[in-house]
């Protein structure tokens, strides 16, 4: 897309009057950090509270008493008793059990609120229109902006402005009127941290967003400490992380596939590649995974880089990687054969023709601080 194709958040004016730099993601014009830096706003999401905007996700609504279960075929998660004020992460599958994308579906009573990948809500609205048709009216939320606000102090500030928001624990959703606004929220977070996701309409996100700007413990955070944020937390970035040529049993996503949507739950596969994905499960046989990578020194090893054996024999490759300034060492996660999988494993990555060597460590690479009551 050409730079004067680019779309814009609502928040676009914001963040250039807060000085931030802007680059192209996902067909937005979007900013990779403020003149606080990348170090310092991933930091300060760990230390107080960091605001995100991520408007350029798609957001849908699915109406209709067949929506859950006409949703359920599409990914191997629970949709059906998913309970009312609570959400899941889902996947989108294909029929050689390789991942579309990842979403989040929540289950608001009369609705089912989905929020999917912007690199990917063109085809997931088509994916979903094709395979649910008339059965369930699929609602494109073109007119909202979507906030997330995340770290130790994204509590402390939401209850002042509604204090129901303090009774919410992990997945948990709602509708709630902030600031005289009706917002969708939910309480999860792609950093690690606790936080909140606030679906807030386009036409206030901005008088939104500088009353957040006010206390005292928020900042607006870019993608280049959003990236490192969700890295040292072990979560996936899907088109790198996870894609259409990794199924979930390969990506270690195997807690993202519901007991019901098993070999022997009740209501067993039915969702695209389900024989491929469920016969991975059985036999545990697939020839990669993807793993935690923990480095030496300070040098961090980038995205593409590969990793060989001790002997030089390539054994896999780095999907994504970086200096984890909260953890303190380089981290990556990538792909290796299955062999090499197990925590303790030495692996070494090829940065400039030289071997690093890697340790093959659990995720995520710092604790996560979900709150679960």
């Amino acid at each position: 897309m050409s730079e004067q194709n680019l779309l814009k958040t609502p928040l676009f004016e914001l963040h250039v009057e807060l000085g931030a730099k802007m680059v192209p993601f996902a067909g937005y014009e979007m900013p990779v950090q403020y003149p606080m830096g990348v170090k310092k706003e991933h930091e300060h999401t760990r230390e107080a509270a960091g605001l995100f905007d991520v408007s350029h996700m798609g957001q849908l609504k699915l109406h209709g008493p067949q929506a859950a279960a006409l949703l359920e075929q599409l990914v191997p998660v629970d949709i059906q008793d998913l309970p009312l004020g609570k959400q899941r992460y889902a996947l989108f599958t294909n029929d050689k059990g390789g991942i579309l994308d990842d979403l989040m579906v929540a289950n608001f009573g009369d609705h089912l609120f989905v929020v999917v990948n912007a690199a990917c809500k063109d085809q997931d609205i088509a994916h979903l229109r094709s395979h649910i048709g008339e059965q369930a009216t699929i609602e494109v939320l073109d007119d909202r902006a979507l906030l997330a606000i995340q770290g130790p102090k994204a509590a402390e500030v939401m209850a002042r402005i509604n204090p129901e928001l303090a009774k919410m624990v992990f997945m948990d959703a709602g509708v709630y009127e902030l600031l005289g606004i009706e917002c969708m929220v939910s309480r999860s977070g792609y950093t690690g941290e606790d936080g909140y996701e606030i679906s807030v309409p386009a036409t206030d996100a901005e008088r939104f967003a500088r009353e957040l700007l006010k206390h005292e413990e928020v900042a607006f955070i870019g993608l280049g400490a959003r990236d490192s944020l969700r890295l040292e937390s072990g979560l996936c970035l899907y088109g790198h992380d996870i894609d259409t040529t990794t199924s979930p049993v390969e990506a270690s996503l195997l807690w993202a596939i519901s007991k019901s949507r098993r070999q022997d739950g009740e209501r067993a596969g039915g969702f695209p590649g389900a024989a491929t994905i469920l016969e991975q499960i059985r036999t545990k046989e697939v020839s990669r995974k993807r793993v935690g990578l923990k480095g030496e020194g300070r040098a961090p090893v980038r995205e593409g880089t590969e990793l060989v054996d001790a002997d030089g024999k390539v054994i896999g490759q780095v999907t994504s990687g970086t200096f984890g300034p909260t953890a303190q060492v380089p981290v990556a996660m990538g792909y290796v054969a299955t062999e090499y999988a197990a925590a303790g494993s030495e692996v070494f990555a090829m940065v400039r023709g030289k071997p690093l060597k890697m340790t093959v460590a659990a995720m995520p690479f710092v604790p996560q601080r979900y709150y679960r009551g």
